[in-house]
């Protein structure tokens, strides 16, 4: 980067940082509404913003580019489908979670069965945020935005150092805006982002195609579309990585677990000034998913075309085609949006790690008559420790090629779990709190065995076995992995089924008493009056996404 670009780069990171404290200067952030939910005064649009920079960073612009560099449109599934999940949130979750008036998840799961099962849930949580996603989004974050800039190159140092030095720099600004400035320091910095993230964004396939097309991005398009077919075929096989059986069985539980149970993206919408902001927040960042496809999934494809399909990892097609078709002029700009991004979503998942800490685990478990102040400072000591934690593992990630791929994979130990109970709790009043704690143990070990273990086990088998007979084909290689053993997906379906069967069988034979079954409160903190449009909108957002799989087929 030249010095325009580090000015441009440098000014656009500062204005974020000055906006987010001018707006949450008069927040008193020592109150649980002021940290956790940023004193219940979000916006539609802050709400909408903060969720998408919460799930959209370097990891998944990376990570799906690169899968779909090989894929093609198929794996947009992972963006389109959220759309039906958050609306599936807003019309049917959202209401019951905010009239409890609750401030995490299990805080409502411990309405329904007991504060053991909160602890466990809470716990759960803490695992997937500080071992899987922290240091990752830290990671991936840092290498893109070394490769891209040819950081070790500017700075005269090794790709290990600038990591290290990315991480640790990501980490500590995330610290200061989740710990020190609380929700509403995150979802207005998301904001910002979030725009600079959609313009900055759309630059990528803009210039790509219009590289292709000689000038024009349309004739860019065309060509891409004519060139590639097998690119634009929504509808995956066998041997793909999310074949049609998947779609609506493993792929929609891991959406709805995420948008609809997640307690990172939940919080931005319990910070809502009411019902109605919340839904309308949602649901405009439901329309937004199915847009995003262009920035993470359609580089990809541009990039196959580009070096036609000529590079080492496909993880390479994002940065690779950064660097070949941003101009020089943008290259700051564009450096402060990535920064944003990965930023945004360390300092979200830190903030609700903070949150989860001091309101679920602090004052339940080790300081019952901790007043408001205790616990919050706690939760900001816990998400401290926890930043340091993942800064400290995040640079030995050796390998981030199928970074995105991995941690859905990861996460299937809990998210199946999770939203059985959260399921289950909600549509039944007889299942006792035994029945939750039997799923999270079961379900969390079966499918550690199965994809884990015995997946891997089998495949190897497979594979072995293909290379005795002499098969080298590439294409029946990949039919026999298929063959060999069910994808995570398949495995989060069956877990799924055979989690509710378990509680329902536990609350057949073990109910509840009447007295002890669970009583919903409604709150008298905020208007719960839903949105008179939500369901009407939500049916337009689902038949737009269903409309895709028409389109590309």
């Amino acid at each position: 980067m030249d010095a325009l670009s580090i000015i441009s780069f440098l000014g656009f990171t500062l204005l974020v940082a000055f906006v987010a404290w001018y707006k949450t200067r008069g927040t008193d952030e020592s109150s649980a509404d002021g940290f956790y939910l940023g004193g219940r005064s979000l916006g539609a649009l802050t709400i909408a913003g903060s969720l998408l920079l919460t799930n959209l960073s370097a990891e998944q612009i990376v990570g799906l580019n690169g899968q779909s560099f090989v894929e093609g449109v198929l794996v947009m599934a992972w963006e389109t489908l959220a759309a039906i999940a958050i609306v599936i949130t807003a019309i049917f979750l959202l209401p019951k979670y905010m009239r409890s008036g609750i401030t995490t998840i299990p805080e409502f799961i411990e309405g329904r069965f007991d504060q053991q099962t909160r602890a466990i849930l809470a716990v759960l949580f803490l695992i997937a945020f500080g071992v899987v996603l922290l240091p990752t989004i830290l990671y991936s974050g840092s290498l893109a935005f070394s490769t891209m800039f040819d950081l070790p190159e500017l700075f005269g140092m090794s790709q290990s150092a600038v990591i290290w030095i990315c991480v640790w720099s990501i980490g500590l600004i995330g610290v200061v805006y989740a710990i020190f400035g609380g929700l509403k320091a995150v979802a207005v910095s998301d904001l910002i982002n979030a725009i600079g993230l959609l313009i900055g964004g759309l630059m990528i396939p803009i210039f790509g195609l219009s590289m292709i097309g000689d000038g024009s991005v349309m004739g860019g398009l065309s060509t891409l579309w004519d060139s590639n077919p097998e690119k634009f075929n929504a509808v995956g096989d066998i041997t793909s990585s999310i074949p049609l059986r998947t779609i609506f069985t493993g792929m929609m539980i891991a959406q709805i677990y995420y948008w609809g149970t997640n307690q990172s993206i939940l919080q931005r919408v319990f910070g809502a000034k009411n019902l109605a902001e919340g839904q309308k927040g949602m649901l405009l960042a439901a329309f937004v998913k199915f847009l995003i496809p262009v920035i993470v999934v359609l580089p990809g494809i541009i990039a196959w075309h580009i070096f036609e399909g000529n590079l080492s990892n496909a993880d390479q097609a994002y940065p690779a085609l950064v660097k070949k078709v941003l101009p020089t002029a943008f290259v700051g700009f564009f450096a402060a949006v990535l920064f944003g991004a990965v930023l945004s979503s360390f300092n979200s998942l830190l903030n609700s790690s903070a949150t989860l800490f001091g309101s679920d685990l602090y004052k339940q478990n080790f300081k019952k008559n901790a007043t408001e102040q205790q616990s919050v400072k706690a939760g900001k000591y816990a998400g401290f420790i926890l930043a340091l934690i993942a800064m400290t593992i995040a640079p030995f990630i050796a390998n981030a090629s199928g970074l995105f791929a991995y941690i859905q994979e990861a996460l299937g130990s809990i998210s199946t779990p999770i939203l059985s109970v959260i399921f289950i709790g909600i549509v039944t009043k007889h299942v006792p709190p035994i029945a939750a704690k039997i799923v999270f143990v079961v379900s969390v070990s079966l499918y550690l065995i199965s994809v884990f273990y015995l997946g891997s086990t089998m495949i190897e088998n497979a594979m072995n076995e293909a290379a005795v007979n002499g098969i080298t084909d590439v294409q029946e290689l990949r039919l026999i992995e298929a063959k060999a053993y069910p994808t995570f997906l398949d495995i989060m379906g069956i877990l799924f089924v055979l989690n509710v069967c378990i509680m329902l069988i536990i609350g057949k034979f073990k109910p509840l008493k009447e007295e002890e079954m669970y009583v919903p409160e409604v709150t008298e903190a905020i208007d719960t009056t839903p949105w008179k449009y939500t369901k009407p909108i939500g049916i337009v957002i689902v038949l737009l996404v269903l409309s895709t799989y028409l389109i590309f087929r």
